[in-house]
């Protein structure tokens, strides 16, 4: 056979829109591209400012003369005055706050997953209303919550404690939602095939379930990690006692007691904000999964 008979025509003309396309789509993504990168350079010049002024002194600060964006001499005194300051125990009260963060991320994680999984591959009655009940409770404000929530705490002495700010972590709308829709769309034929070999109920939902639904894990796992890390009003409430208290609420009283000194104060939030990009750049990888899993759907 010859190679002028395995020339199509039709092929050329197949072939030749699908490349113009795909060069039209690159030109539209590159305006997109170009678009996001501007709003992200826009988002993060605050933040960038804050690490920048952290490395400057007050007075270059509040000096509309020497303020520049970089500083005009690098300094860390703002830092080691804030890591020498014995009435600052920086120590405690980030343990204080990973305590907090890290025990809601396991138990809401679990839950949420279990009851995704229970929602999203278990039929039983009343399954719909209990799920459309559920969802409802999103709509209730946290605020309208907190006298229950604290008389409960104060029954079981659980009070200015750490623990009980993760004693009544067991349960969020949000968190069975998202979990249900990633675990809805596992294969059932993959799930029925692990009953018939014998597998047990739970051990499809560790040995199946959970590595499937790891990208969504990390991102719900992350939302949360964040929403407890920086959470004021409630740890407040609860906790009276310097000791127990978190970095949000002491960053508060470290700025009053220091509001002639700008330096102080944004090193003072660069050191709290560092932790939450740390674990986010630990789980990038996972998240972006998730977002991408989650646009497929």
């Amino acid at each position: 056979m010859s190679a002028d008979s395995l020339y199509n025509p039709m092929i050329e003309q197949t072939v030749t829109p699908v490349r113009h396309r795909k060069r039209l789509l690159s030109g539209e993504n590159l305006i997109v591209y170009i678009i996001l990168t501007v709003g992200c350079l826009i988002t993060l010049i605050p933040f960038i400012w804050t690490i920048l002024a952290s490395f400057k002194t007050h007075a270059e600060i509040i000096n509309p003369a020497e303020t520049t964006f970089l500083p005009r001499e690098f300094t860390t005194e703002n830092y080691e005055t804030i890591l020498s300051d014995e009435t600052l125990p920086l120590g405690r009260f980030y343990f204080n706050s990973a305590f907090i963060a890290v025990g809601n991320v396991i138990t809401l994680s679990i839950t949420s997953s279990i009851f995704g999984y229970v929602f999203a591959k278990f039929n039983f009655r009343y399954k719909r209303a209990l799920y459309v009940y559920i969802l409802a409770t999103m709509m209730i404000p946290f605020q309208l919550t907190m006298i229950p929530s604290y008389l409960i705490l104060l029954e079981f002495n659980l009070t200015n404690n750490i623990i009980g700010m993760v004693a009544l972590s067991w349960f969020d709308a949000f968190g069975i939602f998202l979990m249900r829709q990633f675990i809805a769309s596992i294969p059932d034929d993959l799930l029925d095939a692990a009953r018939v070999d014998g597998a047990s109920e739970w051990r499809i939902y560790f040995r199946i379930v959970l590595p499937q639904i790891m990208p969504a894990m990390a991102t719900y796992g992350t939302l949360v990690f964040i929403s407890n890390w920086n959470a004021y009003l409630w740890p407040l409430i609860v906790l009276r006692d310097v000791d127990v208290r978190t970095l949000p609420i002491i960053l508060t009283w470290y700025n009053d007691r220091h509001t002639s000194n700008l330096g102080l104060q944004m090193a003072a939030s660069v050191l709290i904000v560092m932790p939450i990009l740390v674990v986010y750049l630990f789980l990038q990888r996972w998240i972006v999964r998730g977002f991408t899993m989650s646009g497929l759907k």
